[in-house]
């Protein structure tokens, strides 16, 4: 989902019931307990009980929630009359938040604390000359919003996107840097399946290419790019998949199994991507029954990806166990090929009357560009503080021949307690 702009949620959504009114008797009725506080009881009674009845009949999506904001914006501003304006926008908008959930709040309150932030927030965005140019504030603040219908987590930024990325790349590259030019300078060579061992470097190595290479996709596909493109990213990304998984195909299933449910899950649930967008393409170049083919393979890979997803769940090994199938961006997929096959086979039927082929086309795509390659990594240069004076300062011959430093073989190394994050099963993030 994009970014929300403020000023895109209606400042009414918090009055979840009826507006507050005059009762005939000049006396209001606020919001009170889940009931209609009224005047006089021989005037509200029936009124009341009506208004209760209505809260359950007017649908209400869930709240917007959103992320603080300090507008502190240290080193740009620079007088009093400017900190003034900040202080107050942050406090106009505390207020006009709190309210969101106050039940005691009545439209005028809400119209003053909305107009209040507001008039401030204007200097932000038009400016002041009432020209049709933007204020030169327009782009100094984000803010964030969540989605009422796709989730509880606020977007992702085109910059935290670029960070997950990279940091993917740099990941993929420490660990290629590691495979090529330090493990095999290892006195004892790593033990099958073990971190250091070639095979599973190389895995973290093409999964770390694999799940930045998701990124760019997220990204294409919600900047509308060409099908032709999204299709073949992912593939690409399907293949790295493929790749991962047949490098920890030759270890031992006790503790590989899971880790290649995952791998696996998520190779068919991109190549369900790619046949479906080729789908699109196909249709685009009045290919219909080619693009039926397709989008029928791909709906059978996105039902295999599903089970997997199950599979995977059920698998025991370690590691933590994600959910993939309950996240939005899964399963929109689904929704997307549906959609998608169905306008084929209405166009097929009324334009073109091509025959299905019975076998599924073959994905020969190639991104031309977003694939994803590590980033070269080297370690700092050596401190300064290191001199030969200093490294003859350790004087190795007087070194103790039952050296009590090295860890006991029964000495157990507690793991590391890692937060539990639990997902959210509605939830999902877009890249803006």
């Amino acid at each position: 989902m994009p970014v929300w702009k403020e000023g895109n949620s209606s400042v009414g959504a918090c009055a979840r019931s009826p507006p507050a009114a005059s009762n005939g008797t000049g006396q209001g009725r606020k919001r009170l307990g889940g009931k209609q506080e009224v005047g006089p009881q021989s005037s509200g009674a029936a009124l009341r009980k009506h208004l209760e009845k209505m809260t359950h009949w007017f649908h209400r999506n869930p709240l917007k929630a959103t992320a603080p904001v300090s507008f502190n914006y240290y080193g740009v501003v620079t007088g009093p009359s400017a900190s003034k304006i900040c202080n107050d926008l942050r406090s106009s908008r505390a207020r006009l938040l709190e309210l969101f959930t106050d039940l005691s709040c009545n439209p005028e309150m809400m119209k003053n604390a909305a107009d209040s932030y507001f008039s401030l927030l204007q200097g932000f965005i038009n400016s002041l000359d009432e020209s049709t140019q933007e204020s030169k504030l327009r782009y100094i603040q984000n803010f964030k919003w969540t989605d009422t219908l796709q989730g509880q987590v606020p977007s992702i930024t085109e910059d935290e996107a670029k960070e997950v990325h990279r940091s993917l790349k740099i990941a993929a590259g420490i660990f290629k840097h590691l495979k090529e030019s330090h493990t095999p300078k290892l006195i004892t060579p790593a033990e099958k399946g073990r971190d250091l061992e070639s095979r599973l470097i190389e895995a973290y190595v093409i999964q770390c290419q694999a799940e930045a290479q998701e990124v760019t996709i997220a990204r294409a596909i919600e900047l509308k790019h060409a099908p032709g493109l999204i299709a073949a990213l992912a593939y690409e990304t399907a293949n790295f998949y493929q790749k991962a998984d047949h490098t920890l195909s030759s270890l031992e299933p006790a503790y590989s199994a899971k880790w290649r449910k995952y791998l696996h899950l998520k190779m068919c649930f991109y190549t369900a991507y790619a046949y479906c967008y080729h789908g699109e393409t196909l249709l685009a170049s009045d290919k219909c029954g080619e693009a039926i083919r397709s989008l029928q393979e791909a709906e059978k890979l996105y039902a295999k990806a599903e089970a997997l997803c199950k599979e995977y769940g059920e698998t025991k090994g370690p590691g933590p166990t994600v959910k993939p199938s309950g996240h939005l961006f899964f399963r929109k997929l689904g929704n997307l090929v549906k959609n998608t096959l169905e306008k084929c086979q209405r166009e097929n039927g009324f334009i073109y009357f091509q025959k299905i082929p019975t076998e599924a086309p073959q994905l020969e795509l190639k991104a031309n560009y977003g694939l994803v390659e590590p980033v070269p990594f080297e370690f700092p240069p050596t401190s300064a503080q290191w001199t030969p004076e200093t490294l003859a300062a350790f004087d190795l011959t007087k070194r103790p021949k039952d050296d009590s430093t090295k860890p006991k073989p029964e000495e157990e190394v507690k793991p590391v307690k890692e937060p539990d994050i639990k997902p959210q099963k509605d939830t999902g993030c877009y890249i803006s």
